[in-house]
Parts: structure tokens; sequence; C-alpha cells
């Protein structure tokens, strides 16, 4: 993912990358129906299929609040081979 550490936090709420979306699907529909412009319906649609792929596909999971280690399960106990 091409995002920086503060553009991540910046687009961490849910409807901020909603908006850029919808946003973005709005010019291009407006670029199809109205204008009929060809370069820029290529260009408002890569960057609507980009920011669908990186905000909703790739963008990083919420991290813990804390920076404890979550307990191991019953799994990680039959996995271990301590000596």
């Amino acid at each position: 993912m091409a995002l920086k550490e503060n553009d991540l936090n910046w687009f961490r709420p849910l409807w901020r990358r909603i908006a850029v979306v919808v946003f973005l699907a709005i010019w291009l529909a407006w670029e199809v129906l109205s204008t009929g412009e060809q370069l820029w319906m290529v260009l408002v649609g890569a960057a609507l299929a980009y920011s669908l792929y990186n905000f909703f596909y790739a963008f990083p999971k919420e991290e813990p609040k804390n920076d404890e280690v979550p307990p191991a399960g019953a799994a990680d106990e039959q996995d271990r081979s301590d000596p």
C-alpha cells in the first residue's frame, strides 16, 4: 500500500474513506453521462479502482488499543515444542 503513516491515520475513520469513494463515483458518473471526455473517464475510473482497493481491501485493520499480547489459545499450546 502506498499510503504513509499520516495518511493511514487520517483515513482511519470509515466515513472518510467512504466519502472519497462516493465523490469519485459521482465524478465518474458525471464524466460518463455528461461530458463524455474519455481521458477523464479513464483517470477518474483508475482513481476510483485504486481507492476501492486501498481503502477497503488492502487497508490495515485496527490495531489493538493496548500493547498486551493476547493469551495463548489451545492450538498454540499444541504447536509448542519447548524442551
